[in-house]
């Protein structure tokens, strides 16, 4: 009997044993299974290669499975479409390509492996659901990247077609995640699908989360929860659902209108900086001088290509060019302000009409020399990274960084030329010669150079306009013609030669013009604010803010 007990205990111990390692098998096999070899991954890649699109789908569901680094990139390549296929072995390559041949990289270390012609190699190819799926997948190994901004983005792509699978994917993450904007993303993504629950409860729930997304999506999905329910019969239809959505929906749409709101005076003000860059070195101009200039549109056509010209020497440092190509187009634009003002405007002061006559010449000379050196082709000038992108304050409300800077560096000149303008010994000539010539040249005041040195100013805050017009359009010869009607609008409505004037009317009008565009249109919005200037100088014909002298008077 006990050597019988003793033969049943050792097989109670082996048979506990096998069952341990078949439950270590269960639990981690799949983990061992997932691990992958760079060999095995390339050999794996050959699926891909399939001529029925349902296999290729089955190969990309597998891919997704392989513990891999390089599973997330192979998956984006195939979709921006640079996988190859050698057709002389079939084996798979990350392509780059050139004029004539196509380069063929290790899909894992990248390393060049062959130089091919364009017909001794394919790419493989995708329809919409492959891409679709690709996406899928991509944005589901996104959630662990170790960016935040990776992530939000993935969860974003995901917020586009909610569904069951993507919400089980999304709720894997909501719990780990330590990024407070991944994390509300997360719930409101999750809470798109939840609110196509049958469940009373989960759908208050979603729909509680969808009211302080305030976003487009989320005021869809309420909607669509009112479309069904409406289209449901009276016994059908819970009550209680559809005025808790009725009142998650109002709150969202006022959300978004406040929001709305606010971009639509962000872009006001941003086109009301461009406008009063424009216009600020005209006031002083045509508030000192009398003068007309109708080439002030081709000195901020000088400065824009100064800034093109920069970047074209320092190709390795852009993220500094704008820096540089400030100071370069003001001494440029400054320069060439200050050749015409002694080469042809001293000579014509006092004749108003002969000064518009004679710098339309210039503008049409200055448009033919451009045309002549860089040819009439519009120039591209690159945007430097830390002016890319936007301020996304909000899943509603986003800011780009090019027009905040804009408006910031806009802000920082109009202080500057203030300065120059109350501090210095310039400014204090100016100021005298503006308000009485006469009386300034009586007290030993050399107003020939003041009047040179304030087209110089002028002209140069010209070319820093220029600097900053490029970095919101393309540069070209004719690009100062769009500003110069508007520039002389905002002088005149602000007052002539009154810097505040001019400030407070480029503002007033870019802001006026971006509400009237949503209802009126572009074209009919910049008609009607010259009906109202037009009718506003019959009233008032000094302007907001008129300048005061007894020059000023006559």
């Amino acid at each position: 009997m006990a050597k019988k007990y003793l033969m049943n205990s050792k097989q109670k111990s082996f048979i506990h044993f096998l069952m341990i390692l078949f439950l270590g098998m269960i639990f981690v096999s799949p983990g061992l299974a997932n691990t992958i070899s760079d060999a095995d991954f390339r050999d794996s890649l050959s699926a891909l290669n399939q001529k029925k699109f349902t296999q290729k789908i089955q190969a990309i569901e597998k891919l997704a499975e392989f513990d891999h680094g390089k599973t997330r990139f192979v998956m984006q390549s195939l979709l921006d479409g640079n996988l190859f296929y050698r057709k002389s072995d079939k084996n798979i390559f990350i392509a780059e390509k050139t004029d004539t041949e196509l380069v063929l990289k290790d899909v894992i270390s990248l390393e060049v492996i062959d130089i091919v012609g364009k017909r001794d190699a394919r790419k493989i190819s995708v329809n919409n659901k492959i891409r679709k799926l690709l996406r899928l997948k991509i944005s589901a190994m996104s959630l662990s990247h170790s960016d935040p901004k990776v992530r939000h983005a993935a969860v974003k792509e995901m917020m586009k077609k909610p569904a069951l699978e993507t919400s089980n994917i999304l709720r894997q993450y909501v719990a780990s995640e330590n990024d407070e904007t991944v994390k509300n993303t997360l719930r409101v993504a999750i809470a798109l699908y939840d609110v196509k629950s049958d469940d009373k409860s989960i759908k208050l729930a979603a729909l509680d989360i969808l009211g302080e997304s305030s976003s487009l999506e989320s005021k869809y999905a309420v909607l669509a929860v009112l479309e069904k329910d409406s289209q449901a019969s009276y016994i059908e239809q819970d009550q209680e659902i559809i005025q808790h959505a009725k009142k998650i929906l109002d709150s969202i749409e006022t959300q978004l209108k406040f929001y709305g709101f606010l971009e639509t005076l962000f872009f006001g003000l941003s086109l009301g900086s461009v406008l009063l860059l424009a216009a600020i070195g005209l006031a002083i101009t045509f508030g000192v001088m009398g003068v007309i200039n109708m080439a002030h549109g081709e000195l901020i056509m000088l400065g824009a290509y100064t800034t093109y010209v920069i970047q074209l020497l320092m190709p390795n440092n852009i993220e500094y060019s704008v820096l540089v190509a400030i100071p370069a187009a003001f001494l440029v634009a400054g320069i060439v302000g200050i050749m015409i003002e002694r080469g042809i405007l001293q000579f014509l002061y006092g004749r108003p009409l002969e000064t518009l006559l004679a710098t339309f010449g210039v503008s049409l000379v200055l448009q033919q020399l451009v045309r002549s050196v860089f040819s009439p082709l519009n120039r591209s000038v690159e945007t430097p990274e830390w002016m890319s992108g936007a301020w996304q304050i909000n899943s509603t409300l986003a800011i780009t960084f090019n027009r905040l800077y804009i408006l910031l560096f806009c802000i920082f000149v109009f202080i500057m030329l203030l300065l120059i303008l109350k501090k210095t010994a310039l400014g204090l000539y100016i100021r005298a010669v503006s308000q009485n010539r006469q009386m300034a040249k009586a007290m030993g005041v050399r107003s020939e150079w003041v009047d040179a040195l304030t087209f110089g100013l002028g002209s140069g805050i010209a070319g820093v306009a220029g600097v900053a017009l490029s970095q919101l359009t393309n540069v070209g010869p004719n690009m100062g013609q769009a500003y110069i009607i508007d520039s002389f609008m905002v002088v005149v409505f602000g007052g002539v030669g009154n810097l505040w004037g001019t400030f407070i009317g480029a503002m007033s009008l870019g802001v006026v013009n971006k509400f009237l565009e949503p209802w009126s249109g572009a074209v009919l919005a910049k008609i009607l604010i010259l009906v109202f200037i037009i009718l506003f100088i019959q009233k008032r014909p000094r302007g907001l803010f008129p300048q005061k002298g007894r020059s000023a008077e006559n």
